[in-house]
């Protein structure tokens, strides 16, 4: 039954949890921005596009958003109780701390499971449209992704790199055009000063070079004697066709990524990425057995071979060894390892690639569930310590919301790098954080169980007063004696 004191209590929660939540989704999403922000405006990207692209952002962001707002929200809420004396009253009235806590415990226990569903089902379909949009606005605005000094290899066949870029993206300094379809053949073009635009049809891109050199090499397929050709130039048109990057081409299922999993296509992912296990060492037994062939007969019947049976003795391996054979037999002999290294080398790489693969999809199966874990620990954390603080407004629980979810933010993507690299299992690095917090919750809330003076400046300023009138006291006394 819903007491009064519950309605209370939500009606406090609701409001700050709101606006938390909408500030929380705004400052995620213009971190997005801020990295983007000089390659979006000015590339004449339309409005239908523009709110798209911030319409995904926002909802990728929503489950993170959700325990920073439910910690903010929760030290608000108990803190506006605490500073207006109602808490006090409550506790007067014989009714303890987890009695008071409870409504807000069912709603925070209901938004971790609207946390798991947002993103087992939601953030899946929308990291794959987020994919295809940037991709669309990257191949239909090239400008969108060529870098000043970073090589642009998304234009097949060719390598770009320009030195710097005006503000309007059109004229451009210092260009490096290399051509990769000569096969071993060089091809490569340099230029002070250009201009690039794309054609009103969207179909090429055109590159006006001015003031530069033309390096061709030609006759590299047929013999070692190259020709080498040296041309210089005061204007060169350069046009490379966009036909297979042209916007609204490309389908939502051109992009693979962990992400974009539930947690159903996961657990399918995984499984068959541990199958692969035995699956290599089946072919590292088959690749050994191509070159040592007496490893067939690896049993205890050929390890120890009686004495008497050996008939003769030689001085060395070679005496056994007729002189017709006797080279082919070494060279072989030297061969053989060099082969099994390589082989042994080409599956390691793959191996570690497919374990990286499967680092990466037990990471994504694992934040499913610690995002949604995070907003009921930091609830946990929230409640007992607006309690304890007794301030409301924005600031100081502003203050300490900022302080334990940069806590969380950073124990996590720790966690993850752990993973990442390899020296942790992707259980104990995706629940670091979580582990970090919870015994910080339970402290919190038998403090708060207690009226406990953690964060009151008061008791900390009497207590040292205290302190610093012991020590007067004590040396005075030592003098004297």
């Amino acid at each position: 039954m819903i007491k009064k004191l519950d309605i209370l209590i939500i009606r406090s929660f609701i409001g700050p949890f709101i606006a938390a939540l909408a500030i929380s989704i705004f400052v995620l999403t213009m971190q997005f921005f801020w990295l983007y922000i000089d390659d979006v405006v000015g590339k004449g990207l339309d409005v239908v596009t523009i709110f798209k692209l911030v319409g995904l952002v926002m909802v990728f962001w929503v489950p993170t958003a959700l325990p920073l707002a439910l910690l903010f929200s929760s030290i608000m809420t108990f803190g506006n109780l605490g500073e207006s004396f109602e808490l006090v009253a409550i506790k007067a009235a014989g009714i303890p701390l987890l009695r008071f806590m409870r409504p807000l415990t069912i709603i925070a226990i209901f938004i971790s499971g609207l946390a798991f569903v947002f993103a087992n089902n939601v953030i899946p379909v929308t990291q794959m449209k987020l994919s295809a949009l940037k991709y669309d606005i990257i191949v239909s605005k090239p400008a969108f992704d060529i870098k000043e000094g970073v090589f642009y290899d998304k234009i097949d066949g060719y390598v770009i790199k320009l030195g710097k870029k005006e503000k309007n993206d059109s004229i451009i300094h210092d260009i490096v055009i290399f051509d990769r379809n000569r096969g071993l053949e060089d091809f490569l073009m340099i230029a002070k000063r250009g201009v690039m635009r794309i054609t009103k049809d969207k179909r090429f891109l055109e590159f006006i070079l001015k003031d530069g050199w033309r390096y061709e090499e030609s006759g590299a397929r047929n013999t070692t004697n190259t020709q080498f050709t040296r041309m210089g130039f005061s204007e060169y048109k350069k046009v490379f066709d966009l036909k297979s990057f042209q916007m609204n081409k490309t389908g939502d299922s051109s992009f693979y990524d962990p992400k974009m999993l539930s947690v159903r296509q996961l657990n399918s992912t995984i499984d068959s990425l541990h199958f692969t296990d035995t699956t290599y060492l089946k072919r590292a037994q088959k690749d050994y057995s191509l070159y040592f062939r007496f490893a067939r007969y690896a049993d205890t019947g050929w390890v120890s071979v009686p004495s008497a049976s050996i008939t003769k003795k030689a001085k060395n391996f070679d005496s056994l060894i007729p002189d017709s054979i006797r080279l082919i037999v070494s060279n072989s002999a030297l061969n053989q390892p060099t082969s099994v290294k390589g082989s042994v080398a080409l599956l390691a790489s793959d191996y570690a690639e497919k374990h990286k693969s499967l680092a990466l999809h037990e990471i994504e199966w694992h934040r499913k569930f610690t995002l949604s874990a995070a907003c009921l620990v930091l609830f946990l954390i929230g409640a007992p310590l607006g309690s304890i603080i007794r301030k409301g407004g924005l600031g100081t629980p502003l203050v300490f919301a900022i302080i334990f979810f940069v806590v969380f933010h950073l124990f996590n993507t720790f966690g993850e790098k752990f993973v990442r690299s390899g020296e942790a299992s992707p259980f104990t690095g995706m629940w670091f954080s979580t582990f970090i917090l919870i015994p910080i919750g339970i402290f919190l809330i038998f403090k708060a169980m207690r009226d406990s003076q953690l964060f009151n400046q008061e008791f900390y300023y009497r207590s040292f007063r205290q302190l610093r009138s012991f020590l007067v006291t004590f040396s005075i006394r030592k003098k004297s004696s």
